[in-house]
């Protein structure tokens, strides 16, 4: 992982090419010197937050444009890296591979159920919809007053904005694929 003198140098690089700004202009605008610019940007230095307000209200950008990590193209995740939420005294393991943290409507989960295990989870938001594809095991899935056994190889989309549940019915664990879409 980067450090933050690093994301610092990139993101006040890339913001100063962005405006067209050379060392000479964004040091006027800034009251930062041209050689403290220069430092920064090569990830030299460590530079307060004083010195950093100043750059950013001299680009004009909000100060957490200065500290934001940088979104990449792709993310590779590794469930072997993620921490499970737990349900039913473990034997039920969450992975939230991809979380809805960057508003864009939807996240996916990775979900291990033991044999015999069973959650019940809390509606979601007024209008979400779970997206499920079993890849392993049969599951009963409970919801609006009906219940669904779904098995390896199907899927099911239903709403998720009230109580629903799941229930490993097999005689081996269960492994899906969830997404909930929110709208």
């Amino acid at each position: 992982m980067d450090q933050m003198n690093q994301i610092v140098a990139k993101n006040i690089k890339r913001l100063r090419e962005e405006r067209k700004l050379s060392m000479d202009e964004l040091s006027k605008l800034s009251g930062v010197s041209k050689s403290m610019l220069a430092q920064i940007e090569r990830g030299g230095g460590n530079p307060t937050i004083s010195t950093l307000w100043k750059i950013s209200n001299g680009m004009k950008v909000p100060f957490d444009a200065l500290t934001v990590r940088p979104k990449s193209p792709y993310e590779l995740v590794k469930t072997s890296d993620l921490q499970p939420l737990l349900e039913d005294g473990g034997k039920v393991k969450n992975y939230s591979i991809f979380p809805d943290d960057e508003n864009r409507r939807f996240a996916v989960y990775y979900l291990e159920l033991e044999e015999g295990s069973y959650w019940e989870s809390e509606p979601h938001l007024k209008g979400a919809a779970e997206f499920i594809t079993i890849f392993s095991g049969k599951i009963e899935i409970c919801t609006g007053g009906r219940s669904f056994q779904v098995e390896k190889g199907e899927s099911i989309r239903f709403k998720a904005d009230a109580v629903h549940s799941y229930k490993n019915i097999g005689a081996e664990p269960v492994l899906l694929h969830m997404i909930i879409y929110n709208p």
